[in-house]
């Protein structure tokens, strides 16, 4: 991809005499590896925190830059598709919180465990999901990523347990896929994550104390974007400290708008787990820019000029961009490259989304069971018969 970068702008040189001094610049001009300073975490039962001091290389700012506007542009065409009544149902989209779901799995490896929420669409494309399969998801269709019967919130690929429907279902679940991870002597983990919205649940406190007594490696995650559906987190909890809400359980306060310094806390949980110390709970400060969902416009219950001063003054994206023009890490040029590139990929996996045949009704009960003989299924009455197939 850089070589074919690279091409190009050499290419745009030849023809512009003017642009040959900027265009003539090869991959040995940039740095390749720089040190930023990041925000320190909070800290609960912990001697020590993440370290402030951390180092990105080129190749790894590039590859975050084109997560982040993948996911980004993804979601704002999800947006679009939604008002042209081509995506229907519940849909969720995760724009402004995109530093989350890249900076996590830039610190864990493919073969740990992730479950999170409805607001699903980031984590399926970190995870290993294809734009055109999530697209496709989200439209209904044959080649979706869960074969167009899971929509919006429930996708799911290796490793990736969805997309819940259920507030907060999914931590217990996450607790039992790490219960899973040490029955079988792995040195895997589960990452688990709620929201703000969710951290009151019962279910939650109850998952806590048994991964606790259990040590299980399980990095809870509370991605806390300040409102649960249209209530602040001021009106809907006695604490706002959820880093705190394990007690017993030590817990990290993070940036969750610096991938940066998502990623570093990550890789401290990670550590944590995997040295056989049990649980850790981590509270993820972000911003989603939409309303709860589709159906919420987002401004009844916060005003546009607060979410217009997240967008200016920290926004995921543009963090990282300014990171890696200022340190001499990437040039305009080839950023713009690589915007033009992400366009292009959307617009085709949205063009397939509207295209792709939806799944015909004899496969409605299919993948009911995994590996399992054809079997029968009742439909809406008693003399509607269906069949399910493995």
């Amino acid at each position: 991809m850089l070589t074919n970068i690279s091409n190009v702008l050499r290419a745009c040189a030849q023809r512009n005499g003017a642009a040959v001094v900027v265009s003539a610049r090869t991959y040995a001009d940039f740095t390749a590896e720089a040190t930023f300073e990041v925000k320190k975490c909070d800290v609960f039962k912990l001697d020590e925190g993440p370290a402030t001091q951390v180092t990105l290389t080129r190749d790894e700012g590039l590859q975050y830059y084109r997560t982040m506007q993948t996911m980004r542009r993804m979601e704002l065409k999800a947006d679009q598709l939604y008002k042209q009544k081509i995506i229907r149902g519940f849909c969720h989209l995760y724009d402004g919180q995109e530093a989350c779901a890249v900076g996590i799995e830039a610190a864990i490896k493919p073969t740990d465990h992730l479950i999170t929420a409805y607001r699903a669409h980031g984590y399926t494309l970190t995870r290993g999901g294809t734009v055109k399969g999530i697209m496709a998801e989200l439209t209904g269709r044959r080649s979706g990523i869960a074969k167009g019967k899971g929509g919006s919130m429930h996708m799911y690929c290796k490793n990736f347990y969805g997309g819940n429907g259920i507030v907060g279902a999914q931590v217990p679940l996450g607790a039992g896929v790490a219960l899973a991870c040490r029955y079988k002597g792995t040195d895997e983990l589960c990452v688990c994550l709620y929201g703000d919205g969710a951290a009151n649940q019962g279910q939650i406190f109850e998952t806590y104390n048994m991964a606790a007594l259990w040590k299980l490696p399980v990095i809870f995650i509370c991605e806390n974007n300040r409102y649960g559906m249209g209530t602040s987190v001021e009106r809907a909890a006695a604490s706002t400290d959820y880093f705190k809400r394990g007690e017993f359980i030590p817990g990290l306060r993070v940036d969750g708008m610096d991938i940066l310094c998502v990623r570093e806390a990550t890789r401290f949980a990670a550590e944590h787990c995997r040295s056989g110390k049990g649980p850790i709970l981590m509270e993820l400060q972000t911003y989603r820019y939409h309303g709860h969902s589709m159906s919420d416009p987002g401004v009844s219950y916060r005003t546009r000029e607060e979410i217009q001063e997240v967008r200016s003054k920290s926004d995921p994206i543009s963090l990282l961009k300014d990171r890696l023009l200022s340190n001499n890490m990437a040039s305009v040029e080839e950023l713009k490259e690589i915007d033009v590139e992400v366009r292009k990929e959307i617009e085709d996996a949205a063009q397939f989304a509207t295209t792709d045949p939806e799944p015909p009704l004899d496969e409605l009960c299919d993948h009911i069971f995994s590996n399992s003989p054809p079997v029968e299924v009742r439909g809406t009455n008693p003399w509607a018969k269906l069949k399910s197939v493995s």
